[in-house]
This record gives structure tokens, sequence and C-alpha cells, in this order.
């Protein structure tokens, strides 16, 4: 049986919490951290997890660590449980934040604590989240198959170098939030048209969700479905003209580049 700290009880980290124990996970396996009484309360209450005042305490004993706090949080966080981690030379320590290297947590880790930078993004919430996870130096190869196992109750996982981790954090961590603003836009569009709100948010949100669907039961590219859409001289290419000619593609490539720029300076 695994047992797990879950330092930080915030949205993703109740995700997780969600999904482990949608996996199988005792929730009395699962040892949790907040900031207030009152969100511990509802995290014990809503999932039978086991809340703990000081994050020491929290970790003590366990084979798993999530951090689930922010990345400014996140050494304090380590220092403060670096003793009792120390002590237990089975613990893995999972960083769910971005910009933070593996090379910044294991210095603050005694010498040759397994240490992995995992990249998540909020469709947890619903069990369709994507998690990039990077190895640190002292990982092997059981240590790392146990956390993809486990994250794999949440949505897809993916392995990769840390070098791609800040890429990884703008091409997944963030990009929900850039397809939530298109959404927004069709929507108000919609409006714009003429349609009332229930009925342009009903249309636009089936007919992404749909699409996201071909995307991935069809396994072809973007561009042959784009196409297959695209009938010549019709409404379908009038839009996507607009689109290129307002720089669809090169405000993607910007937004993407500083976002990345960001998650590097967050490191």
């Amino acid at each position: 049986m695994t047992s797990i700290a879950v330092i930080g009880g915030g949205k993703i980290g109740e995700a997780l919490i969600a999904g482990l124990i949608d996996g199988g996970v005792d929730p009395k396996d699962i040892h949790v951290t907040t900031r207030t009484e009152q969100r511990s309360g509802y995290l014990r209450d809503t999932y039978s997890v086991l809340p703990f005042a000081e994050n020491a305490l929290a970790v003590d004993g366990v084979d798993i660590v999530f951090l689930c706090v922010k990345p400014y949080d996140i050494l304090k966080v380590v220092e403060e449980i670096s003793r009792a981690i120390d002590h237990n030379d089975a613990t893995t320590v999972v960083s769910m934040a971005a910009g933070i290297t593996t090379n910044a947590i294991e210095d603050a880790l005694a010498a040759g604590a397994p240490v992995i930078r995992a990249m998540p993004n909020t469709p947890m919430l619903v069990g369709k989240g994507m998690i990039a996870l990077a190895p640190g130096r002292f990982v092997d190869a059981e240590q790392l198959e146990r956390v993809v196992t486990l994250l794999q109750n949440t949505g897809g996982v993916r392995v990769v170098a840390e070098a791609d981790m800040n890429a990884v954090t703008a091409l997944s961590g963030s990009s929900p939030a850039y397809f939530f603003l298109m959404v927004e836009a069709m929507i108000d569009a919609g409006i714009s048209l003429g349609l009332n709100r229930e009925a342009a948010k009903d249309l636009c949100v089936n007919a992404i969700y749909g699409a996201a669907a071909m995307l991935t039961e069809t396994g072809e590219e973007p561009a042959v479905l784009r196409a297959n859409i695209t009938s010549p001289g019709g409404s379908t290419i009038a839009a996507i003209r607009e689109f290129e000619e307002s720089g669809l593609r090169a405000a993607v490539y910007r937004a993407t580049e500083a976002c990345t720029k960001r998650a590097e300076e967050l490191g």
C-alpha cells in the first residue's frame, strides 16, 4: 500500500486527491495540509483523508510527497519537511510547481533524495488532466513508474526531459486558460450575431468538445481535420482567412514564448 502526503489542498491538490481515491488509494493513506482549518475540514469530510496542521508531520514516513503549492512557496516548504524526508530514504518528492528545478529541490534535501518535477493542468479536476513528469538525478525506474501509475488516475501522463519543462508549461500547463479565453470570445461573438448567451455557450462548448474528441480518437493531424471542414470558397475558409490575416498563429507563437520565458524566470 502506498502512503501519500499532499502538501497544499487547493484546486490541484484536491483534484489529485480525488483522482488517487478513484484509482483505489485508501483515503486513510493520504495525508493533507492546507492553509486553513476550514479547508482541511472540507477535505476531511469530503474525501475522508487525514488532515495535518504541520507539513513536517504530514510527510513523516510516507512513500510519496506531492508538493501542490505555488512556486514561490516550494523551497520554503521543502525546508520545512527536509528533516522528516531525510529520515526516510524511501520517500519520493514530486513538485507540481512551475519553474522550480529538481536540482533546487535536491539541494535542499539530503544527498540522493529522489525528486520528480511535474507540470499538471486544471482539467485534472474532471479526470482529464495532462501531466508531464521530469525525473531528477536520483529517481530509479521503480519510483518513477509508481508516480506515473498514481497520476494516470487524473488523466494522461508523459515523461519528458527537464530541459523541456518550461515549454511544457506553455503548451499544457497554461493552455487550458488560452482555450477558455478563445471560448469566451466565441460566446461573445455569438451574442454579437444575435444568439442568447445560453445558446451561444451550448453551441461553442459542445462543438469544441467534439473537435477535441475527434483529435484524440482519430489520431489525425489537426491540419487534416481542418481541411476536411473547409470547402473551397465556403464560409469556413472565409473565417480561417480572417484568423490568418489577424495573426492568430503569430499570436500563439508569441504567447507560448512569453509563457515559457516567465516559467524560466520563476525558476
